[in-house]
């Protein structure tokens, strides 16, 4: 089955535009489109999507509260967990791609972004392997980490306590942007083994995904901006 892409997006053109390129895949389809944030989820009440390519400043509802929504569930009755969500934003925006990562985005791409990294990160957030910090969502983190409230030295959330000294080191390496490739070969592991553990922190710390992981890592001061070392 292709995956069920909704497009959400003030400016008609942008759209018409994302809709070609999804167009000409054959493992994608666009089955919805939404010129608001208030529209999309009238839309999803009746529309199954796998993945939202969701603009941040939109008339009558931005694309933050959307996504907050969205991520909550509630929209599409029947399916077995709410639609991906793919901020599209311009340098400009950043501080809004922060708040969407926050309520529950899988990551965030530029609007003049090529046609093959969107496509890569459709799929990349549709299997699962959120788009979780690559350069441009560390830079966003790294920049906006300051806004969030001071930390101490130890964990500030206890459910940090519930993870053991391995996963604690394994979410540390999802925080610097690491793949599960790459941290098995840090690690010594395999990626089955990573890809457990990454599971295992999920279910744990009550994360939707990656994402989740990296922004919870930065608020509790386990990862600090610029450095990305432990706290």
């Amino acid at each position: 089955m292709p995956i069920r892409v909704m497009l959400v997006d003030d400016q008609v053109l942008l759209r018409t535009g994302f809709r070609m390129v999804l167009a000409a895949q054959p493992d994608m389809e666009v089955v919805a489109e939404a010129g608001d944030g208030r529209e999309a989820l009238e839309v999803l009440r009746s529309t199954q999507v796998d993945v939202i390519l969701m603009d941040v400043r939109m008339p009558h509802m931005d694309g933050v509260e959307a996504t907050r929504q969205i991520c909550e569930g509630g929209q599409q009755e029947g399916a077995p967990q709410p639609p991906k969500v793919l901020i599209l934003t311009t340098f400009d925006l950043d501080e809004y791609a922060f708040s969407a990562l926050k309520a529950g985005a899988s990551g965030f791409m530029l609007k003049d972004v090529p046609p093959g990294e969107l496509l890569a990160a459709i799929r990349a957030v549709e299997s699962g392997d959120a788009v979780v910090a690559p350069s441009t969502t560390r830079r966003l983190l790294d920049r906006f980490t300051p806004m969030l409230p001071t930390v101490g030295a130890g964990p500030s959330r206890p459910e940090l306590e519930r993870l053991t000294e391995r996963e604690r080191e394994v979410l540390l390496l999802v925080a610097q942007g690491l793949s599960n490739g790459e941290i098995a070969a840090r690690l010594v592991l395999s990626e089955a083994t990573v890809k457990t553990h990454v599971g295992r922190i999920l279910t744990k710390l009550s994360l939707r995904d990656r994402v989740q992981a990296v922004v919870l890592a930065y608020e509790t001061g386990l990862v600090r901006a610029g450095g990305g070392g432990a706290a």
